[in-house]
C-alpha cells in the first residue's frame, strides 16, 4: 500500500541498487495520502502469493514491490504526539520496501494492565489511521504477541525500543521475539511521553479547569464542586482586571510616549521659530534695522516739503513789512489816514 516510500528510493548500501517500484504502486501510494490507514482484517492477511519467511538480511537487501516486508509495532498511543510518530517513522523505514503494520491495545486491556487513558480506544485507532507512516491499522491488538497472531497477520518482524518492557507478570513481553530474530530496535524520543504530558496537565490542574471554563464547559462537564467553580471563575475574573490594567497601563505608556514626543516636537518648532522672530525683529528694528532707515528717509521727505522759516525781525522774511514799506502802500495810507486832515487838538480839550 504505502511500500513506494522505501521501494521507490533507490538505495546504494553496500554497493546495491535497488529498482524502483511500479508504477501502479505509486499510484497506490498517492491514494493513501489523501486516505487514511485501513483497519486489518478480523481474518487477518490474505495473499495470493505464498508468505516466505525472510531473515532481517533479506529484508535489508530489499524485496519485489509485490512482497514488502511486513512490520509490526504495537503499543497503547495515548495522546498520539511526535514520540510516537517518530517510533513509527523508524519502523517504516529500517528496511526499504516496509508495509507497516500497527497493533493499538483496547481499553480494556490498557485500563487492567497498564491505567486509564486520556483518550479511547476508537479516538487511538483513528489517530493512528491518520498517520502517514503506517499502513494499516489492527484494532483490540494483544497484549503478548503470539505465535498464532504473527501467523495470522503475516508478520516478519516486530519493531519496539529495545529497553525491557516489563508487564503482565513478564520481565520482557518482547523476550521470545528477540529470541526467534524477529525483532527490530527503534529508538524512543527523549523529553516527550503520554506520562509527561498527563503530568503536565495533573500539575496545572487550576489553570486547565479554569480556561475550560472560560471556554463555556460547566462545572459538572469538569467534575468541579460549587465553592471551587466560584474560586475558579473568581481568579478568571481577576485574571481578566490584571490584563485589563497591563492593557491600560502600556496604552498609558504609549500615550505618555506620544506626548512626550509630540512635546519635543513643538518644543524644538518654537525655539526654532523664536529665532527666527527675533532675527526679524533685530533685522527690522536694530541700529542698523530697516526701521531706522525708513525714518531718517521719512525725515529727509518731511523737511524737504516743508516752506524754510526765516529768523525774525528780518525784512525779507515778512511779507507785511515788504507790502507797507512800498511806495504805494505809504501813498495809500496818507490818502487814507484822517489825521492827516483834522487840526492838532488844542490843549484845553485834552482830558487830564
Amino acid at each position: 500500500m504505502h511500500t513506494w516510500r522505501m521501494a521507490g528510493r533507490r538505495r546504494n548500501r553496500g554497493g546495491t541498487n535497488q529498482q524502483q517500484a511500479p508504477r501502479g504502486r505509486r499510484g497506490a501510494s498517492s491514494r493513501a495520502l489523501r486516505e487514511p490507514a485501513a483497519f486489518a482484517k478480523s481474518t487477518g492477511y490474505e495473499s495470493e502469493v505464498p508468505h516466505e519467511k525472510l531473515t532481517i538480511a533479506q529484508a535489508k537487501r530489499g524485496t519485489p514491490a509485490h512482497r514488502p516486508v511486513r512490520v509490526y509495532a504495537d503499543g497503547i498511543f495515548d495522546l498520539f504526539h511526535s514520540g510516537h510518530a517518530r517510533a513509527l517513522m523508524q519502523a517504516k523505514n529500517v528496511f526499504p520496501n516496509t508495509h507497516l503494520i500497527v497493533g493499538v491495545c483496547s481499553d480494556e486491556l490498557t485500563h487492567k494492565f497498564k491505567g486509564y487513558t486520556v483518550m479511547t480506544e476508537d479516538e487511538r485507532y483513528e489517530a493512528l489511521r491518520h498517520c502517514r507512516y503506517v499502513d494499516e491499522v489492527v484494532r483490540d491488538a494483544p497484549w503478548t504477541l503470539s505465535t498464532e497472531f504473527l501467523t495470522k497477520h503475516k508478520i516478519d518482524f516486530v519493531a519496539h525500543d529495545d529497553i525491557p518492557y516489563t508487564s503482565a507478570g513478564s520481565e520482557d513481553v518482547y523476550k521470545h521475539i528477540k529470541a526467534a530474530g524477529m525483532f527490530v530496535a527503534t529508538q524512543r524520543t527523549e523529553g516527550i511521553s503520554t506520562s509527561d504530558l498527563i503530568t503536565r496537565i495533573v500539575r496545572d490542574y487550576d489553570i486547565y479547569v479554569r480556561r475550560n471554563l472560560q471556554r463555556g464547559y460547566t462545572a459538572r462537564e469538569l467534575n468541579v464542586g460549587f465553592i471551587n467553580e466560584k474560586k475558579y471563575r473568581l481568579q478568571n475574573q481577576v485574571d481578566k482586571m490584571k490584563e485589563t490594567v497591563r492593557t491600560v497601563e502600556e496604552k498609558s505608556k504609549h500615550f505618555v510616549y506620544r506626548v512626550e514626543e509630540k512635546s519635543q516636537d513643538l518644543i524644538h518648532k518654537w525655539e526654532e521659530k523664536s529665532r527666527e522672530f527675533i532675527g526679524n525683529f533685530l533685522e527690522l528694528f536694530g541700529p542698523d534695522g530697516a526701521w531706522h532707515a525708513i525714518q531718517e528717509h521719512s525725515g529727509r521727505m518731511l523737511q524737504a516739503l516743508s516752506p524754510y522759516s526765516s529768523p525774525r525781525g528780518s525784512p525779507s522774511s515778512s511779507p507785511t513789512r515788504m507790502r507797507s514799506g512800498s511806495p504805494d502802500s505809504s501813498s495809500a495810507s496818507s490818502r487814507t489816514s484822517p489825521s492827516s486832515t483834522l487840526p492838532p487838538a488844542s490843549p484845553s480839550t485834552r482830558r487830564h
